[in-house]
């Protein structure tokens, strides 16, 4: 026997009900690094440099599933590859690099530190640095130390979820 459906009688909620003055509870913006103007828009450049960079294959890659698609210089002394020959793919030279001044830098503007216990932490500007816990830290020393770089104000990079 099928039940019958009954209309909804509530009421959508009003606009005033939607918008709640308290901000969502746990939520914090991430720390943003103090970046000339300058700097910023290098970052910018760089990002649409990136954007345009192609994909660099290696050498004969389709031919043999087994070589995969990671990078590798063409080493061959009848490599048209590594002659440049028209008709090969791109390989990478100093003009597919990016500005000097942002080089190696996170793309969020912070420069790196790799950390792997909490006494690496002193002496890190929070508001050029973060912080990158290395991958053989455990549990809970990971813990340990994104609570020391909270107390510090140092954003984490890769940090403990939850």
């Amino acid at each position: 026997m099928a039940t019958k459906r009954t209309k909804r009688t509530e009421k959508p909620p009003t606009k005033e009900a939607v918008t709640d003055p308290e901000p969502a509870t746990g939520f914090t913006p991430k720390q943003k690094p103090k970046l000339a103007a300058e700097r910023r828009q290098l970052l910018r450049l760089r990002r649409r440099i990136s954007d345009k960079r192609p994909r660099f294959l290696r050498d004969e890659w389709f031919r043999h599933p087994r070589l995969g698609m990671k990078w590798r210089k063409p080493q061959g002394d009848h490599s048209k590859m590594r002659t440049h020959w028209r008709y090969r793919t791109n390989v990478p030279s100093i003009g597919y690099r990016g500005p000097v001044d942002v080089r190696g830098l996170h793309p969020s503007g912070f420069e790196e530190v790799l950390v792997h216990n909490p006494g690496q932490l002193q002496g890190l500007d929070p508001g050029r640095q973060a912080v990158r816990i290395g991958s053989g830290v455990g549990l809970r020393k990971r813990a340990l130390i994104q609570a020391a770089a909270e107390e510090k104000g140092l954003r984490v990079l890769n940090g403990v979820s939850g």
